[in-house]
């Protein structure tokens, strides 16, 4: 038995139901736009967001190499959001059945008591790209190719971002049945007032 089949399931789960071409499951939203960000490389360039998020945004984007510029919102945030200019969404309020927009890196997430689809821990990418899709898979997981990791030939730096077969089996149990779901609403701090994100 591969326990790692059931993520896999997982993942196929997630992306019929989002209508998805590829789904990458790891282990929360905030990795999730991490891998996206380096993906789509952002050295040095300026993202825009919501100055009211949660405050992993801004940490994701400036790890990633990337300058935080704040726009003025709501304190109530509802839903996903894009990461301007890139085609990276915070999707972590929003998870609904047909949702995947084309071209995009949709980033969800399934930690927390107010989220829709509740593991208690993880998040996931949607994507339709292949190529971006083969090297979410390898970055999440150290880098490793899909194989025995003791004859693997190591090439690629990762990460240990994973999503675990343990919650990966609770969130294909959670989506039989899964039907369409209003966007969340969330309360958030005004970000744009602490300098660290400066």
């Amino acid at each position: 038995m591969n326990p790692h089949k059931v993520t896999r399931d997982f993942e196929d789960s997630l992306a019929a139901y989002t209508n998805s071409a590829y789904a990458v499951a790891v282990d929360s939203c905030s990795n999730a736009i991490f891998l996206s960000l380096k993906w789509i490389g952002i050295e040095g360039i300026e993202i825009t967001i919501p100055k009211h998020t949660y405050m992993s945004v801004p940490c994701q984007i400036i790890h990633a190499g990337g300058k935080v510029s704040f726009i003025d919102s709501q304190r109530l945030l509802k839903g996903g959001y894009k990461l301007e200019p890139t085609p990276v969404w915070d999707s972590a309020l929003s998870f609904t059945r047909d949702m995947y927009i084309p071209g995009q890196l949709m980033c969800l997430s399934f930690s927390g008591p107010s989220k829709i689809l509740k593991l208690g821990k993880g998040g996931a990418i949607l994507t339709d790209d292949r190529e971006a899709y083969e090297w979410f898979q390898r970055a999440r997981y150290h880098g490793r190719n899909p194989i025995d990791h003791r004859l693997d030939n190591f090439d690629m730096l990762g990460w240990n971002m994973y999503m675990t077969p343990e919650i990966a089996a609770r969130g294909l149990v959670l989506m039989a049945g899964m039907d369409e779901n209003p966007d969340v609403t969330q309360e958030y701090q005004d970000l744009s007032q602490f300098d660290i994100y400066k």
